[in-house]
């Protein structure tokens, strides 16, 4: 069988350029298809004459799409679309919207149950414990969010303490409006820095002190006008 595949980066046009740097120029006869459908792009990949674009995001890479060969994308397009319309097809769909629907239900309980372990406010605070993790939940458990709650390499826990401490730093600081030089470690030792003023914030809460800092009570106030 031939087979053509390679990870490419975007370029101009019809070229792209490969792992080294090398431009491509697309083949005769190719078009491309863009990421969004998984079923049409496994279709076409499973032929395994591609090529697949990819772009530096965060700390990984991910797919814009896929420049394939005309025929390859009209087919595959034609075989989803044919068994998407049967029946059976759109029973398991509905079935499968359910249990991701519960599945999704179940995190967002149990992350909201960790970050509230996590902020273990005193029991005078316990309300704006309640309104605190009900916000947070809510800003980072969405699927596609892209935030640390939906990350998989590491526990619930700390998915919980990590995406409070982000919370604190976007909602009760200056550090989305801060020039942070372009010094290497300076952004991580400035949420260093940052962080630490969080968690001595959540210390006031957990131990139940009266505090007259109203970062957090704004910061929940604003929240709630922006659903």
């Amino acid at each position: 069988m031939n087979t053509d595949i390679r990870i490419v980066s975007p370029g101009n046009g019809r070229t792209v350029t490969d792992e080294k740097g090398k431009p491509l120029t697309i083949p005769e006869g190719w078009e491309f298809y863009p990421a969004g459908d998984a079923g049409v792009t496994r279709k076409i990949t499973a032929k395994k004459i591609y090529w697949r674009v990819e772009v530096q995001f965060r700390r990984r890479k991910i797919s814009k799409g896929v420049w394939a060969p005309v025929e390859t994308i009209a087919q595959a397009q034609a075989e989803t679309e044919l068994a998407r319309s049967t029946d059976a097809y759109k029973k398991k769909r509905v079935s499968d919207l359910r249990r991701r629907e519960t599945k999704q239900n179940e995190y967002v309980e149990d992350f909201e149950s960790a970050v509230r372990t996590f902020l273990s406010f005193a029991e005078c605070y316990k309300d704006i414990e309640s309104q605190f993790a009900a916000a947070i939940t809510q800003h980072a458990t969405p699927v596609g969010s892209g935030t640390v709650a939906r990350t998989e390499r590491i526990t619930i826990e700390e998915r919980a303490e990590r995406a409070v401490i982000a919370w604190l730093r976007h909602q009760t600081t200056g550090y989305d409006s801060m020039k942070i030089p372009r010094v290497k470690g300076k952004r991580r030792e400035v949420r260093r820095m940052l962080a630490a003023h969080s968690r001595k914030l959540l210390s006031a809460y957990r131990r139940g002190e009266e505090t007259r800092d109203s970062l957090l009570l704004d910061a929940l106030a604003k929240a709630k006008n922006d659903v």
